[in-house]
């Protein structure tokens, strides 16, 4: 019977990447070798301690819901990360945990804006952040963002775009995707005290917490108490199957929090939050550690050799896995520059227009989620595939 899909559901895009993906999944079984630097996923299956703690609950039979908030053994030890990794006092019952992070941005989404009130985010962002904003019938403010502020919105951002009765709150990301940038405890202190000038919420997704390089990226909670945090188990912690996530969130807005998760997901999966328990072991930690380090290597690597090639990479990075390049030295548009690759040489990597609008034809993204021989491999058939692009080819 034919049906017609609502409002939302036609105006909330599907990740571009997605059809990308399935062509490199196409092009792979028919035999040939695609290097995947499309996907915003580890390739570092979850750590062992990790599995182990998993399979430990499953024979123990923690197979059944837990509350709503998550399991409190849980909760207590997230807090005891904030305190000794942020020398932070995070009260336990301020956590919920969630069915990955995309289900803590869902929650606030649902808590904090009503239809027709909108978040100001950053252009480029991650989609699904402007997307869940309308699946509650809210928006998105998209603040066009560059290389002369990292990427980041500013309280000059903020100020500007700011419309009374219509902004509640902002958005931001550090690390970033799809750009890697991070902002200091100084800059989200005076984004934090405009936004309370302007009686907005502050929302800061940390989901990258734990990928950074050469300095630790700060919490907002350490400037400001009453912002939510989402954060996750898939990025640093490699869960990214388990789907588990967790929400900061001020005590007023718990029981609220708490009311919506029971109605929208009961709870986050049980043998998942016990296998999470694991991950802030020593040993664990040290695993994640050396994870971390071969990242930065695979950055260190794969930034100057792109730059080298032509692309433009303003801004280093310092934290996630992600490359955010400008292509406009090629000529020509993201999304068909992305196609030459994936079908001449065999590399996969994203188009920016999965991540706004603000100079997306021009810009792509690289994951670096290949190990190092994967990435100088990749870099040598982009050297080829240029020579082959268009009437900019070099």
């Amino acid at each position: 019977m034919p049906f017609t899909p609502s409002l939302r559901a036609q105006a909330i895009e599907p990740f571009h990447v997605m059809a990308l993906l399935a062509r490199a999944k196409t092009l792979q079984a028919a035999g040939h070798d695609v290097i995947h630097l499309e996907i915003g996923e580890p390739d570092f299956t979850t750590a062992a301690p990790i599995v182990e703690a998993g399979q430990a609950a499953l024979a123990a039979g923690h197979t059944q819901y837990t509350p709503a908030r998550g399991i409190a053994p849980l909760r207590e030890a997230i807090a005891q990360f904030y305190a000794s990794r942020y020398g932070l006092s995070v009260n336990p019952e301020r956590i919920l945990i969630t069915p990955g992070g995309s289900a803590a941005l869902l929650l606030v989404s649902a808590l904090l804006v009503n239809p027709g009130q909108h978040w100001l985010m950053a252009d480029p962002g991650y989609p699904c952040n402007r997307h869940f904003l309308r699946l509650v019938e809210a928006e998105a403010q998209l603040v066009p963002v560059g290389p002369e502020s990292a990427y980041q919105l500013t309280p000059e951002h903020i100020r500007a775009h700011w419309q009374a009765g219509k902004s509640v709150g902002a958005l931001l990301a550090s690390p970033a995707n799809p750009t890697g940038t991070v902002l200091s405890a100084a800059q989200l202190a005076a984004i934090s005290q405009t936004l309370r000038g302007l009686g907005g919420q502050m929302v800061v997704d940390e989901i990258y917490h734990g990928l950074t390089y050469g300095e630790q990226a700060a919490s907002v909670l350490a400037v400001d108490d009453d912002a939510f945090v989402l954060n996750s188990f898939s990025k640093y912690f490699g869960m990214t199957g388990w789907r588990l996530g967790w929400l900061v969130a001020p005590e007023a807005a718990v029981p609220h929090l708490d009311k919506l998760a029971q109605n929208l997901y009961i709870s986050a999966p049980s043998m998942a939050q016990y296998a999470a328990l694991a991950c802030f072991d020593e040993s664990t930690l040290a695993i994640l550690e050396q994870r971390r380090a071969a990242f930065q290597a695979r950055r260190d690597y794969l930034l100057p050799a792109l730059r080298e090639l032509g692309f433009k990479i303003a801004v280093e990075p310092a934290g996630a896995f992600y490359l955010y390049a400008d292509i406009s030295a090629f000529g020509g548009d993201a999304q068909a520059f992305c196609r030459h690759f994936l079908e001449t040489e065999y590399v996969a990597f994203t188009p920016g227009l999965d991540f706004g609008q603000h100079h997306a034809s021009t810009h792509v993204r690289f994951a670096y989620t290949q190990d190092l021989p994967r990435l100088e491999e990749a870099v040598a058939r982009i050297r080829r595939g240029l020579a082959s692009w268009g009437p900019h080819a070099v």
